[in-house]
This record gives structure tokens, sequence and C-alpha cells, in this order.
């Protein structure tokens, strides 16, 4: 593997590990809240919460991109702010892989704790348990399995990511340069054993870790 492919690879690990990390807190709330809501306007947010998994990633991409810029809402914040804009950084990135990746984090928590039975948290009530406590100390852990599903595949979706990156982040070596970028230069280039190699790292990458998720559902027989 050459300097340049372990750089994308690393570069991409970040990425994925920072991306994982906001989502699973962000999406938090935002999963408790369409897990329990009765607003009317839910089925409204959990739309637009699912709408990367059907979206093309160039128009994603696209969007994002005029929205960051230097006239757009999310442009102008960050220049009032005085970060400059966003596109074509990896900060850049990271916001527009939230994005992306936000419903294959947000759904599977909320899932999780849509199936607690409400019956515990009404007896946690009794004791005298606060809101707070009553989130933590029993729909937290119930919900555990449902945050290591909402992470894994957080992880896994936001490695393979090409059309969002590329439109956002753009092609510059050592800032927003990923893996799947990176295979893609090497194939334009004609570079195949290069493009090759990359490739098979990243799929022996994301199928191990797809493989920890499937695996823990499975009971083991002799």
């Amino acid at each position: 593997m050459s300097p340049g492919d372990l750089a994308a690879l690393v570069l991409t690990l970040k990425l994925a590990g920072i991306v994982t990390a906001l989502l699973l807190l962000m999406g938090t709330p935002l999963a408790w809240w369409l897990a329990h809501t009765r607003c009317r306007f839910r089925p409204v947010v959990e739309a637009l919460v699912a709408l990367p998994i059907v979206l093309p990633p160039s128009v994603l991409g696209f969007y994002l991109l005029v929205a960051m810029g230097p006239h757009g809402p999310i442009g102008a914040l960050t220049q009032a702010l005085g970060l400059g804009t966003l596109p074509f950084t990896f900060a850049g990135l990271v916001l527009a892989s939230v994005f992306y990746s936000l419903p294959f984090v947000v759904q599977p928590i909320q899932q999780a704790f849509a199936a607690i039975p409400s019956g515990l948290m009404e007896a946690a009530s009794t004791l005298r348990a606060g809101p707070w406590d009553r989130f933590r100390s029993v729909a937290l852990p119930l919900a555990a399995p449902g945050f290591l599903t909402a992470g894994i595949l957080g992880f896994a979706h936001t490695l393979g990511e090409f059309g969002v990156v590329l439109m956002v982040g753009g092609n510059i070596e050592g800032e927003t340069r990923v893996v799947s970028v990176q295979i893609y230069d090497h194939v334009e280039a004609l570079e195949y054993g290069a493009a090759h190699g990359l490739s098979l790292t990243l799929l022996v990458l994301s199928f191990s870790i797809l493989l920890v998720l499937y695996a823990r559902r499975q009971p083991w027989r002799l």
C-alpha cells in the first residue's frame, strides 16, 4: 500500500469515527422524540431523516454544497462566526457525512426505544425516578443493542461514501481524499492493481464490521 493509499485509509477511518460519535450524540434525542411523540409532524421528520436512503448522493451533495457555500444559510453562519466556508475542508466533509449517514444511526435507536415496554418506565416513575434517571437507568440499558447496531451501521456506511464526499470535499490529498476517491483516482489512471488492493482492503474491513453486527444476533448452536 502506497503512502497516499495509507493516508486516504487513515483519513477515512478518522472521518467515520468522528461522524459516528456525533451521530450517536445528536441522534439519540431525535430518536427518543420520534419514538414517543404524538406530534402530527412526526411523519415529516421521519421522512426527512430517511431521505438520504433514497436520494442520490450527488443530489444530496449538491444541495449541501450550495447550503455550505458563501451564499448559503450554513455558509453565511460559518462566515459570520469567522470560520470561513466549509466546502473542500475536512469539517465540511464531516457535516456532509452526518447528513448522509443520519438514518442509519437514528432509525435503529428509534426502534430500540419504541420496543421498551411503557410499563417499565411507569414503574420507575412510581419509584420516584426523575425523567433523566428513567432514561439513564432504564431506557439506555434496554436500548443498548440498538445503539450497537446504530454505531456499526453508521461507521460502515460512512466508510463507503463517494458521491457526497466528492461533491462537498473534492479531492484534496491529506484533507478530503478518502478511500473511495483514492480508488476512483487509481481507476482513472489505469492503476488497476492499486485500485484492487485498496478496494479489497475496504471490502474486508466493511465485511468484518457487518459480520460483527450479524454474528451477535445469531444464537450459537452446536
